[in-house]
């Protein structure tokens, strides 16, 4: 038996660890009721409850803060938490919100089914088009949800036009920035009010952590937003955190070769017979290809989408032939992903659904990776000489 009491503490050292430690407590204590007050109070910085904030979801939202030249933000433990802390944080009965119509699938469920059974209306507009847009704005609109490059269908959405007519109308505008990420758009340059972000994909970039990230454009907006986070508990994995910092830290690297990598896979997918049609906002017929520039900074990113004739049976025999890329509904790893929306993201659309975005049973997203260029070109051609 010992005498020494179970919790001694941390030792002390002279020197610094390179790598963050990973703190997985839960708990945090404090020398006494004055000290815990100036914490909760503001007077003191520390840490009291792993719900409400730890260190590794800290220093991983001051990595990220500094990409987006935000301050403040908050981890959460998935994308679609990012998401709902935006939403319910920030919108009551009675308010309406305005999405982009080609949202994440999950995001459009929360639009569509989750929002209004609250008491917050909602309806989706075309964010391509301006027009239509400011047309579905209406008197007790409170929140715009747009994502500056659409999920699937990689659309890019006229973010200039939406912010400005936003911003005359006192309308919040909440922006996903998963697609694009800092490298390509910082919303806060264009004078959106809340960022958000799936770190899990491209961020993070190998599929080994599930986080998200969401920042308002003042202390305020993001304070009523963590509020909800911690009182509903969409607190992020200590560890999950250590791992997005860690990929954090390659991420320029690899979204510079995963673009390079994708836009010679939409090219070559572009001279294939059996397909239909395809979906880069680098090549020069892609419909939105005039917004890359100045608003994409001039990088269209490493998503390509593309549709093969033949249905549902092409789009089978295709994966199969496909067999050295994940089949998987996931996206930025640092390997080459390929998605089947229709079965996938927005399988809980009717097929009429799917049809008004372009989603058909050959439609296809591909998540180009950090591969050699030469290895994924011959790995499609094979595939696409398969099936047809």
């Amino acid at each position: 038996m010992t005498d020494r009491l179970l919790r001694a503490g941390w030792p002390s050292s002279v020197s610094r660890p390179v790598v963050t430690p990973i703190q997985p407590s839960v708990v945090y204590a404090s020398a006494d009721p004055d000290e815990l007050d100036a914490q909760y109070e503001g007077g003191a910085k520390g840490f009291t409850y792993a719900r409400e904030g730890h260190p590794n979801a800290e220093v991983l939202a001051g990595l990220i803060d500094r990409m987006e030249g935000a301050d403040g933000g908050i981890v959460t433990g998935s994308g679609m938490a990012a998401v709902g802390a935006a939403l319910f944080g920030l919108l009551t009965a009675g308010d309406h919100a305005l999405g982009a119509d080609q949202l994440y699938g999950r995001s459009l469920r929360m639009m569509k089914e989750d929002l209004p059974r609250l008491g917050i209306a909602t309806s989706l507009a075309d964010p391509t088009d301006a027009a239509a847009f400011e047309a579905a704005i209406r008197p007790e609109t409170k929140m715009i949800l747009v994502e500056v490059v659409s999920n699937p269908t990689v659309r890019v959405a006229d973010l200039h036009a939406i912010i400005a007519m936003a911003r005359a109308r006192g309308i919040l505008v909440a922006v996903d920035n998963t697609f694009t990420t800092p490298a390509a758009v910082k919303p806060f340059d264009f004078g959106a009010d809340i960022v958000i972000h799936s770190v899990t994909k491209l961020l993070a970039g190998h599929s080994d952590a599930t986080l998200g990230y969401v920042v308002g454009r003042t202390p305020d907006l993001t304070q009523r937003m963590r509020v909800f986070a911690v009182t509903l508990g969409l607190t992020p994995s200590p560890f999950d955190c250590w791992l997005a910092e860690r990929g954090l830290y390659t991420f320029d690297m690899r979204f510079a070769r995963a673009e390079a990598t994708a836009a010679a896979l939409a090219d070559r997918l572009a001279e294939v017979g059996g397909v239909r049609r395809v979906l880069y906002p680098g090549r020069r017929d892609h419909p939105d290809h005039n917004r890359v520039a100045g608003l994409l900074n001039g990088r269209p990113g490493n998503m390509v989408s593309f549709e093969l004739d033949g249905g549902r049976e092409a789009a089978n025999r295709f994966v199969r032939a496909l067999d050295q890329v994940a089949f998987a509904p996931t996206l930025g790893d640092v390997g080459t992903t390929l998605s089947h929306p229709a079965s996938s993201s927005h399988r809980a659309l009717t097929p009429e659904g799917r049809a008004a975005l372009g989603i058909s049973e050959g439609f296809f997203r591909v998540s180009v990776g950090c591969e050699p260029e030469t290895a994924l070109l011959q790995a499609f051609d094979a595939a696409l000489d398969g099936v047809n």
